[in-house]
């Protein structure tokens, strides 16, 4: 029987999703509660990795087991042994065939930036402070250039150990609320640092440092130490992967418009 699960975290406390052997994930938190729920070995495959500080408002998971549970079991069994930094709020069952990860049409992140002089207090750690004013419509127009398929070499960590740099951005939009201002980026998938890379380009748009040229020129350019630097960790957020509606995974887009303050 082969079930999925979406997980919300606050990515402070772990060193990334994925297992690690001597540091916290979510994967590990995640696994050893299912475990204790299943009273069995529980293995979980995610829609996508995420970096160390990073959150998730729904992170999709598949898992196999015999055992008969009830998915408000699953859930709440799993909830009353995760910390409080980690939650399951839905589970459902799904076909043999489903896979987290290579099942996904694209994925949504956005990154919330606190654009005012003084630093967050309630929201620390889940915003990036920028002091300086942002034009968000200079960096909305900015933006646009990367969407599209291209070669994102400009985009990765040093460290990225994907085997290409093409990827596929759908759509890329900066809006401002108040002091806030939120950069929502979907694409077919992502390289390592990507969006934070794209996110400290932009805010050198916003700040008037570099013209909305300077994402495109990256683009073409190709080369990551010509680029900004990269953005916190602190406002990112796995918003989810999108599904065939036949597979019965909702989407939680549409109804998380709301991050912290907006």
């Amino acid at each position: 029987m082969r079930l999925a699960a979406a997980v919300e975290y606050n990515g402070r406390l772990f060193s990334g999703w994925q297992r690690q052997a001597h540091a916290p994930s979510v994967q590990a938190a995640l696994e050893e509660a299912l475990s204790r729920v299943a009273d069995h070995p529980i293995e979980v495959t995610a829609s996508g990795r995420t970096d160390a500080g990073v959150h998730a408002v729904a992170q999709v998971v598949h898992f196999d087991s015999e055992v008969e549970r009830p998915l408000h079991g699953w859930r709440m069994g799993a909830n009353t042994h995760l910390p409080d930094a980690v939650c399951v709020h839905w589970v459902g069952h799904v076909s043999a065939e489903f896979h987290a990860r290579y099942d996904t049409l694209d994925r949504c992140y956005r990154y919330v930036i606190l654009n005012r002089a003084t630093r967050p207090a309630i929201s620390n750690g889940q915003v990036t402070l920028v002091r300086e004013p942002l034009d968000a419509t200079a960096m909305h127009t900015a933006a646009q250039a990367l969407i599209g398929e291209h070669d994102f070499s400009a985009f990765r960590a040093a460290g990225c150990q994907a085997k290409h740099a093409r990827r596929e951005l759908i759509s890329i939009d900066v809006s401002r609320n108040g002091e806030y201002l939120v950069v929502e980026v979907v694409g077919n998938a992502f390289l390592h640092n990507m969006i934070r890379i794209i996110v400290g380009c932009l805010v050198d748009v916003g700040r008037g440092e570099r013209d909305q040229a300077y994402p495109g020129e990256l683009l073409r350019g190709r080369d990551r130490t010509a680029g900004s630097v990269t953005a916190l960790p602190d406002g990112l957020y796995f918003v989810g992967p999108r599904y065939a509606a036949d597979t019965g995974v909702p989407s939680w887009r549409a109804s998380t418009p709301c991050l912290i303050g907006w």
